[in-house]
């Protein structure tokens, strides 16, 4: 059985009381297809690692052979010889050529989203995957991510693609220039993390179960991180560009994840006063979990906070001059005083731009750093004064004084900015808003099946894929089955307004009204809410394109009060809460 280089690591062991950080290279090798290889995610391994994976390089392979240009004129020049040689042996084989065109058929039938999402959901598969030959799953389907649901049956037809073009050589023959990235970003990446504990007065946990992985993979975009948790292994993938950088800001937001995650995820059950702040976010262009998981949200603002005091701002320190005389004293220290400004206003700019992203707690924990940067107290002693120690009442009042206007895109280049654990109904959710009802339809049934804590949320979704599908009949049911398991105001509310558009594009517009007084019965107080539920009462739902009136039934009479029919496809409208839908 031969034997294959599977993964090159770096280990970046900080000593907790010194300025210097020593890092050994520890390289893990395993026999192909033995019981012992181990996926990205496997447990074990150093606390924090910088990596290569095939198994990644294989599926940049992959795409790269199926026209991914993303980022092609910034990447470095090992993407292209790579592109080249798989080139060159695909040409060779007419098995290899049918192999990649049907991959190319696979990867366009499963598009998700923009180019950076689709790639995104065969980088979580890569993470579970064990290395070539075998390229098997190292967990249950069951346990897989929900976004890799449904690209693993990608697998035997890479297996075969990687068998035929002897993807092992070329990655052995590139495996340098891999290596070279290893060395070129370990120096970076250790001072960021040493500089990121020291700030937070941290020292390395050594008992710690938590991993923290950088993996290197030059065939993605420059311009894209990906970022994930799972089980307590932070993972982040990046692509150098041709000078060799990364984005560094994205690595050490997730490093302060993996740093500060921990530490209020312990303190789950006392976080419940904040929640008033989630009511406040719905609107914003945050992901879905943000406006669900409280303390995912809460996370991600003191984050962005620690980014703002600490971040390069770009501006070049002034320094008083030494040895300058009494009476040019005051003209630097205008000159020092003024660069302090800047850099002030570029740090708090930051902190605007978080907050019309709907991270509205920024600005608290901007502030409540400014205290803690003077105290000995590490942050873990710290945390709890800060977030549970807050005048929640007064933070909500200086909130609605700012006046917000949400931002209508988010601004974000990391596919995954948070690194909460991913939800399941998140993704669905993320599957039903790209159109893709059939996989959202399977992931909220899957939670169903798994005894989800949130069935009434599952139903929801299971209901507007089938609106989406033309299963009107399903729908209904499904909207039901959601009004009677939850407890959510907006979850019935829309529940209530969906089935009155169904009344009213069937022709029974009492039942249509029944409905949407239901739903102002059990609103939630949103304006979405209620300006549905009031122009249902005032008018019939129209169907998009239906100049006729969406009271009228399938003939336009609405004379005969006929029920939709199952081929009835009714607008879903776009949700922004990842909990319910909001208007047209």
């Amino acid at each position: 059985m031969p034997r294959f280089d599977r993964l090159c690591r770096f280990s970046l062991s900080i000593v907790a009381a010194a300025a210097v950080l020593f890092a050994p290279l520890a390289i893990a090798q395993s026999n192909a297809g033995s019981d012992t290889a181990q996926s990205l995610v496997a447990e074990g391994g150093p606390q924090i690692s910088l990596e290569t994976s095939e198994a990644m390089f294989d599926i940049g392979v992959v795409f790269n052979a199926c026209g991914y240009n993303d980022g092609l004129a910034i990447s470095q020049p090992v993407r292209m010889q790579i592109r080249e040689q798989v080139e060159q042996d695909v040409a060779q084989s007419q098995q290899a050529t049918a192999l990649r065109d049907k991959l190319c058929a696979f990867i366009t039938n499963h598009q998700f989203g923009n180019s950076a999402q689709n790639l995104a959901q065969y980088v979580s598969l890569a993470l579970f995957l064990t290395p070539p030959p075998s390229l098997k799953l190292s967990v249950p389907l069951k346990e897989l991510p929900p976004d890799a649901i449904g690209v693993e049956q990608i697998l035997p037809l890479l297996q075969q693609f990687v068998n035929a073009t002897q993807l092992h050589v070329i990655w052995v023959n590139n495996r340098l220039a891999y290596d070279a990235d290893i060395r070129e970003l370990h120096g970076p990446i250790s001072q960021m993390t040493l500089n990121t504990d020291i700030y937070l007065k941290e020292p390395l946990n050594r008992y710690s179960t938590s991993r923290f992985e950088v993996v290197i993979e030059p065939q993605f975009d420059p311009n894209d991180t990906n970022a994930r948790i799972y089980d307590g292994r932070y993972i982040v993938v990046v692509s150098p560009s041709k000078t060799g950088k990364i984005h560094m800001n994205n690595v050490r937001d997730a490093y302060l994840h993996y740093e500060i995650d921990p530490l209020l995820y312990a303190r789950a059950s006392a976080i419940d006063r904040l929640q008033p702040f989630l009511g406040m976010v719905q609107d914003a262009p945050i992901a879905f979990h943000f406006k669900n998981d409280l303390i995912a949200f809460v996370v991600e603002c003191l984050v962005r906070a620690i980014e703002a005091r600490t971040m390069d701002t770009g501006i070049a320190e002034y320094k008083i001059p030494r040895g300058i005389s009494r009476h040019e004293y005051a003209a630097e220290f205008k000159k020092r005083q003024a660069y302090l400004r800047k850099v002030a206003e570029t740090r708090q700019a930051f902190v605007n731009h978080s907050i019309e992203q709907g991270f509205i707690l920024t600005e608290y924990f901007y502030q409540e750093l400014v205290p803690f940067e003077h105290s000995p107290a590490s942050l873990s002693q710290s945390i709890g004064q800060m977030v549970y120690g807050m005048d929640v009442p007064a933070e909500i009042g200086k909130i609605k004084n700012m006046h917000i206007q949400f931002a209508q895109e988010p601004a974000s280049s990391v596919v995954v900015q948070s690194l909460s654990a991913p939800d399941e109904l998140d993704a669905a959710e993320d599957k039903l808003m790209n159109g893709d009802a059939d996989s959202a339809y399977a992931i909220a049934e899957k939670a169903l099946a798994n005894h989800t804590t949130h069935p009434d949320r599952a139903e929801y979704i299971v209901a507007r894929a089938d609106l989406l599908k033309g299963n009107v009949p399903d729908a209904i049911t499904a909207f039901h089955k959601t009004i009677v398991l939850s407890k959510n105001p907006r979850l019935v509310a829309w529940s209530h307004i969906y089935l009155g558009r169904i009344e009213d594009v069937g022709g029974d517009r009492q039942a249509a009204i029944a409905q949407y007084k239901q739903a102002l019965l059990f609103q939630d107080g949103q304006a979405d809410t209620l300006a549905a539920a009031q122009s249902g009462l005032k008018a019939p739902y129209k169907l998009p394109g239906d100049a006729a009136g969406s009271g009228s039934g399938p003939n336009g009479s609405g004379a005969n009060n006929q029920k939709p029919k199952p081929t009835l496809n009714l607008k879903v409208p776009s949700s922004g809460t990842g909990q319910a839908g909001s208007p047209d």
